[in-house]
């Protein structure tokens, strides 16, 4: 169900102190200006320079002045966010993102400083992000979204707004008459992300005027088989082994052995299989009945090779 920003600022329920990832856009500067006033003295503020556009200095600019109105610490991060070949650059921005608020909340937290770190992603941009994942033809992990709530580097991570449309928050910063900066990014259709928020989000709208209720729903459901799937294949990965043992893995079912298989990948090897990767596997997996078996695959970002009784990944 949709919240107004009033209701979901009351349920948020974070450790404190609290940092607040500030972009400049309307999503973090609603979110930063109710935080403040709700837990006054407890709240920070880390801004990302990625210094990819010309409009960067205006963002940290607005950072810098909001936060001194408000008596807000601010901390900037400058990162190199340019992607390497290959990487589409709002992944590369992302990462980059991710590491600098956890190494700025980290500097503090040595101190004592920051138990949490809020994200301002409301709900639009979670129907984009299940879209996009529907379109590259995600599992259930990639379908379920973002979460609201994951722990990560000794930090509890929160997005309160999962549940808010993002014209509430515009509306409610309107109301108070605070401005914000308009990232002027948002408006190339180049990016995927941007074809989606300008064509398919208004179809949507007026084709299901409840598409935000119906695709969190299903993001949810999505994200409690990924937790069953993680469950089962914790409990696959400590019968056949690790490095898992091919005939250990021969009696598993073929979901269940890939299920393990990625598993393996990620949680050993911080990589992911392609779907053709993992099918050339797992039918060398099967075919493999007898010693001299020779299996080499390209598997992610890496190699995997028979080895004796068992499988490893190595890369090169």
């Amino acid at each position: 169900m949709t919240l107004s920003f009033d209701a979901a600022l009351q349920a948020f329920a974070p450790r404190l102190p609290l940092a607040v990832g500030l972009s400049g856009g309307a999503d973090s500067t609603a979110l930063l200006l109710g935080c403040a006033a709700r837990w006054p003295g407890q709240v920070r503020a880390i801004h990302v320079h990625h210094g990819l556009q010309s409009a960067a200095g205006a963002f940290e600019r607005h950072c810098v002045d909001l936060c001194a109105r408000l008596g807000v610490p601010l901390q900037v991060q400058r990162v190199d966010a340019r992607h390497a070949p290959g990487q589409s650059p709002e992944d590369a921005a992302r990462i980059a993102r991710y590491k600098a608020f956890a190494v700025a909340a980290q500097a503090e937290s040595a101190q004592g400083a920051i138990q949490s770190i809020a994200l301002a992603q409301h709900a639009d941009d979670q129907v984009e992000t299940l879209l996009l994942a529907l379109s590259r033809g995600a599992g259930v992990a990639g379908l379920a979204a973002m979460p609201a709530f994951w722990q990560r580097d000794g930090l509890d991570w929160h997005r309160p707004l999962l549940a808010v449309p993002g014209a509430e928050l515009r509306d409610w910063l309107r109301a108070r008459g605070q401005a914000w900066v308009e990232d002027p990014s948002n408006q190339d259709e180049r990016y995927t992300r941007n074809r989606i928020r300008a064509r398919l989000l208004p179809a949507l709208e007026a084709a299901f005027p409840q598409f935000r209720d119906t695709f969190a729903r299903s993001a949810r459901h999505a994200a409690q088989a990924s937790e069953l799937l993680e469950d089962l294949a914790r409990q696959d990965l400590a019968e056949v082994g690790d490095p898992p043992r091919i005939a250990g893995l021969q009696q598993l079912g073929r979901a269940r052995q890939a299920n393990v298989l990625r598993h393996w990948l990620r949680q050993a090897h911080q990589t992911t299989p392609s779907s053709a990767q993992l099918d050339a596997l797992q039918a060398q997996i099967a075919a493999c009945a007898t010693r001299g078996h020779r299996i080499h695959l390209k598997v992610g970002r890496g190699f995997v090779e028979r080895e004796g009784l068992v499988l490893r990944w190595y890369n090169p």
